[in-house]
């Protein structure tokens, strides 16, 4: 195996000239071409991942995702991966398995792997998240939620709310069931209810209840089985496409017809809700584009630029076969 040392000696010039040839250093032309030529003549590979460990560079980027079961968490890591090879960057990716004991230990061990910067799908921020990330000093950026003196991203899940429930509002609908998730995820169990419950409440005459369950479709759909036969509302909300999507399937198996006996929509845009019948009415969320753009954003903090503190990605109301106009009767 050719090392530096070969190189230097065939070269007749110091193992510190090559290192700085290697690196893009000041080189005479003539030594420049004498090393080109014995570079091709030896077929020389330089260790980059050597010399990045040792100017303190490793070109890596930690991500920590909260479950490998996610169809958004796919594709904005789809948008990461994209931006991450066109910016020459490797990607360790953690899981954490929806555990806040997992998420601390991932952040240790990206710091302690030496990556450049971390990427965190954030669930819910304690002060222990923002303790744990302040102690790694590498830069950091959350997806999802926002926490104070920690850059994030995150999507405009209270207006997505609105937009829905002003939807909702103008098909003549004024009984409602929300189908919500814990709270301990502020943007999907807080914000996104929170826009729906404001827009509607200002509405004449309108009832609306609210049901928690969690992300997985079986146990909504097992919720679903239990509180269809006893609600009244015209209209169901659910705060994820994969909750809307168990409860059209325990709609079916009950005898119910979508939008015939209700109107149901859901939150994400996922591509399961275009395969199904009906297909479900959703807000479609930048998921890929956010991963593009978190990317864009880490680099930035890796190379000690500004950037905006918190930014914030739209969506968009796509509206498909499961609502419809409210039936007078």
């Amino acid at each position: 195996m050719v090392t530096i040392n070969d190189i230097a000696r065939k070269a007749g010039v110091a193992k510190s000239t090559v290192s700085r040839y290697l690196n893009n250093g000041s080189v005479s032309p003539e030594t420049r071409n004498k090393i080109e030529e014995i570079i091709r003549e030896t077929g020389y590979t330089p260790n980059n991942f050597a010399r990045s460990l040792k100017a303190q560079k490793t070109n890596m980027i930690g991500v920590i995702i909260p479950r490998l079961s996610s169809a958004s968490t796919n594709e904005v890591l789809s948008g990461i991966d994209e931006r991450s090879r066109q910016l020459g960057y490797q990607l360790i990716i953690t899981n954490s398995d929806q555990d806040s004991a997992r998420e601390f230990e991932n952040i240790q061990t990206l710091a302690k792997q030496k990556v450049e910067g971390i990427i965190m799908f954030a669930r819910e921020l304690t002060p222990e998240h923002i303790e744990a990330v302040k102690q790694t000093e590498t830069p950091f950026l959350f997806i999802g939620q926002k926490a104070e003196d920690i850059h994030s991203i995150i999507h405009q899940d209270y207006e997505a709310g609105e937009k829905v429930g002003k939807y909702a509002l103008e098909l003549g609908h004024r009984h409602f069931l929300f189908v919500g998730v814990p709270e301990k995820d502020r943007a999907v169990g807080v914000e996104r209810k929170q826009g729906f419950l404001d827009t509607v409440r200002a509405g004449n005459g309108v009832t609306v209840d609210t049901i928690e369950t969690d992300f997985s479709r079986s146990s909504a759909y097992q919720k679903a089985l239990k509180f269809l036969p006893e609600t009244m509302a015209t209209y169901i909300v659910c705060a994820t496409d994969n909750i809307a999507v168990a409860v059209l399937k325990a709609s079916k198996e009950l005898g119910y017809s979508v939008p015939e006996d209700f109107s149901l929509s859901g939150f994400g845009g996922y591509e399961a809700t275009a395969y199904v019948s009906p297909t479900i009415t959703t807000v479609s969320y930048p998921y890929r584009e956010m991963g593009l753009e978190s990317v864009d954003k880490l680099v930035k903090l890796i190379n000690k630029q500004d950037i905006a503190q918190v930014s914030e990605m739209k969506n968009e109301l796509v509206i498909n076969q499961s609502t419809a106009f409210l039936k007078k009767v």
